[in-house]
């Protein structure tokens, strides 16, 4: 006798949310219903899923869903899910969680209110190459993080609603804060306006984080030749590059580093020091599809009502360090990040999700 079909709700048939009804399609007992104002896009739902159920307004399928994905623009983010979570139904919202920090406390109280789980889709928490590299931070292999070096660049995909830091930093403030274990303290920005004069599309973001002492640099934009997703983590002993783009090798480590000699710095009217170079290893890491985990992950969560790896409380974390970077674009100095967090030291730090 086959298990109770799970009903989900995905709001929203765009870039995410087509690619959300794919997995979710193929998942076992997983009924799926498409809900979205355009025709157009629930026609195509239709064509490339036969199985799916199509409806236009939320309001009409409370009470047949179980689940709910959110997965409309940002600023639609936090009414839809609040909808969702008032009338019972677990939640998964796209990153950001919220366009504010009033309304991701909003969506995490509802949540509380209602007895069900809200799950933020930070998706690379899900990825393999990233557990891997935290593996490898963990384990002392880098020695003490220095600093981490971020980069998510690419042509095209502009946004209506939001600016180049609110649509790609998520990614880069997650990955960071996962590895680290820590929510940063401040944060500093840079930014430029090329294409628009209301919303920034090239910005550069400095975070700083306490316990850790490493500051991580992460550039964004959309407006560059190359598609580039990169993550770069330097140590006193060794180094590596998470390269998302590569097929083969996203891990690189290098033995490689830099020395300073024990010498008089007057003396040599400079700062000396030794390079030492060495292998350039390439663990393995077996594919698994981020998404697919992540929202393998979220049905086990609405199935047996455990807390998911990415809560809102987790998706909570990142907005407060977005708020922060408006403010530092409005002031030109460094922000505080409000309810900065030490992950590890508050046990809320993710561990390794397996599908």
């Amino acid at each position: 006798m086959g298990r109770t079909p799970t009903r989900v709700g995905v709001v929203g048939y765009g870039y995410w949310g087509s690619k959300h009804v794919r997995v979710l399609n193929s998942l076992p007992d997983v009924e799926v219903t498409v809900i979205d104002k355009d025709e157009q896009r629930l026609r195509e739902a239709m064509s490339s899923f036969p199985s799916v159920r199509i409806a236009t307004d939320l309001a009409d399928e409370l009470d047949a869903q179980d689940a709910v994905v959110v997965a409309t623009p940002p600023g639609a983010h936090a009414p839809v899910a609040l909808q969702a979570l008032n009338a019972g139904l677990h939640t998964l919202v796209e990153k950001p969680l919220a366009n504010s920090v009033a309304e991701a406390e909003a969506l995490v109280a509802a949540a509380k209110s209602s007895d069900v789980r809200l799950m933020v889709g930070h998706t690379f928490e899900y990825n393999p190459a990233v557990w891997k590299l935290k593996e490898i931070i963990n384990s002392g292999e880098f020695g003490k993080v220095l600093y981490i070096d971020a980069a998510r660049l690419s042509l095209g995909r502009y946004q209506s609603d939001c600016n180049v830091i609110w649509d790609l930093a998520p990614h880069d403030i997650s990955i960071v804060s996962y590895l680290l274990d820590e929510v940063p303290q401040s944060v500093s920005v840079w930014a430029q306006h090329n294409m628009s004069t209301e919303f920034a599309d090239m910005a550069y973001i400095k975070l700083e984080f306490k316990r850790s002492a490493a500051p991580a640099f992460v550039q964004l934009s959309w407006l560059h030749p190359e598609k580039i997703r990169r993550v770069t983590v330097v140590g006193e002993k060794k180094m590596a590059v998470y390269n998302d783009m590569s097929d083969t090798d996203r891990i690189r480590i290098h033995d490689a580093g830099v020395d300073p000699k024990n010498v008089d710095e007057a003396a040599s009217h400079g700062f000396p020091v030794s390079y030492r170079t060495g292998d350039i290893v390439s663990p393995y890491v077996p594919f698994q599809e981020p998404l697919l985990v992540q929202d393998n992950h979220f049905i086990e969560c609405v199935r047996t009502g455990q807390e998911p790896r990415t809560p809102g409380e987790r998706g909570l974390d990142i907005v407060r360090v977005l708020a922060a970077t408006d403010v530092a674009s409005a002031t030109g100095a460094p922000a505080p990040v409000d309810g900065a967090r030490d992950l590890a030291v508050s046990g809320s730090g993710n561990g390794r999700v397996r599908s």
